[in-house]
């Protein structure tokens, strides 16, 4: 099972996960009770269910480079290009735009 920490401008946001039913978004406490908190994506609004989907969702797979770079990430970090999750891991932690990814060590 693999975990990412998602930070929206540097802010924790929330945990995404994935298991081998599928994956799971939440939000974090402390980020929902920030007023000034914005939702990650219009397909997931801020709420303290958790979004589930047997999928990867679309908002997170959007974030995936394209292209040459991805092709060099695949090739060079001998990733699966199907592997959404551990391309999103390798690829996003600083990413283009406002979301940020951080996996979440087995020690965490």
């Amino acid at each position: 099972m693999k975990s990412a920490k998602i930070f929206r401008k540097g802010e924790f946001a929330g945990v995404l996960r994935e298991s081998d039913e599928g994956y799971s978004f939440s939000y974090d406490a402390k980020y929902l009770a920030n007023p000034q908190s914005q939702a990650i994506s219009l397909t997931m609004p801020l709420s303290q269910k958790e979004f589930v989907s047997s999928t990867f969702f679309p908002f997170f797979d959007g974030l995936i480079p394209e292209g040459w770079l991805l092709s060099f990430a695949t090739e060079n970090w001998k990733l699966n290009p199907n592997d959404r999750m551990s391309l999103l891991l390798a690829c996003c932690k600083d990413c283009i735009g406002s979301i940020s990814v951080q996996e979440i060590g087995k020690e965490e």
